[in-house]
């Protein structure tokens, strides 16, 4: 039995989420072109017959302008320190630029050994490859380099085996039925936010949260109800959107992603509130709400 943790880590919107969801094979990290959309450590299990691979899933790390940067940028850090393998992540079509110089800073003062992912071999032809490794190897000492395509799962069952020679443990942290360590719950409310962030395009910050307030199992659907909460009646508006369009299509298009999640038949009911009414119990609401 062979075990251990493993760290994704890398700048914004290089991959991490979508390669995590291509090696557990089923949807639990969301996924965005909106920096700093991945605000939580999410873990994924990977499960073969006597391996258990836990994935761990960081924000993406940058130089931060505001406190919420910082704190993500911490978060991922401090996982980074707990874990037996990180795999650094780069988008291979963007050039090195300071932002991947300013995370191998950073993990230079981090004791473990690290894996460089070229993430979207898909989008460029072969032959840049090889220059492209070449101008990571002068940077840092890294004890793999795997290029890959998260996206259509090229080579990640190489990675998968790269990743096999560096765990050291021998014990089982999770249940083969496990994927992930967080609860349905959670993941509901992000594939919501998901589609929030996704259809409002630059409208609505990435600040917006989701709150799952109900879940109601019966034998053939599932009732659930997702409360959207934004810090401004402005930002209500644009997601409610003309004649509620706008929140219709981000119901649809979430309903479509708990299905697969779930398994079942889903019925969502979404509303939308500011943050200061939903932390006030005891004013009266006026609610918002759709059905899909």
């Amino acid at each position: 039995m062979k075990s251990g943790f493993v760290s994704l880590m890398g700048r914004p919107n290089v991959g991490k989420s979508t390669l995590l969801n291509s090696i557990i094979n089923k949807k639990i990290a969301i996924i965005s072109s909106k920096p700093q959309t991945t605000r939580n450590t999410i873990r994924g299990i990977y499960n073969e017959e006597d391996v258990q691979i836990v994935f761990v899933d960081t924000p993406g790390i940058h130089k931060p302008k505001y406190r919420l940067g910082k704190h993500l940028n911490k978060q991922a850090y401090n996982t980074a320190q707990d874990v037996d393998v990180i795999l650094f992540i780069v988008d291979i079509t963007e050039p090195l630029g300071s932002g991947d110089k300013f995370v191998i800073n950073q993990l230079k003062a981090i004791k473990k050994p690290v894996i460089l992912v070229l993430n979207k071999i898909d989008k460029i032809e072969k032959e840049k490859i090889l220059p492209k490794i070449e101008q990571y190897k002068d940077l840092y000492n890294f004890v793999e380099i795997v290029p890959i395509s998260a996206l259509k799962k090229d080579n990640v069952d190489r990675l998968i085996n790269v990743i096999k020679k560096y765990l050291t443990d021998q014990i089982k942290y999770y249940s083969n039925n496990d994927i992930t360590n967080v609860s349905d719950e959670f993941i509901i409310a992000e594939l919501v936010r998901e589609k929030v962030l996704l259809l409002t395009e630059e409208e609505v910050p990435h600040a917006v949260t989701c709150v799952v307030e109900k879940i109601e199992v019966k034998p053939d659907i599932t009732n659930i109800n997702v409360l959207i909460i934004v810090d401004r009646d402005n930002l209500k508006k644009i997601i409610i959107g003309k004649d509620g369009q706008k929140i219709k299509s981000i119901g649809v298009e979430a309903r479509k992603d708990i299905e697969d999640y779930l398994n079942t038949k889903v019925y969502l009911d979404l509303y939308v509130k500011t943050i200061s009414h939903w932390r006030d119990k005891n004013k009266h609401l006026t609610e918002l709400g759709f059905k899909f």
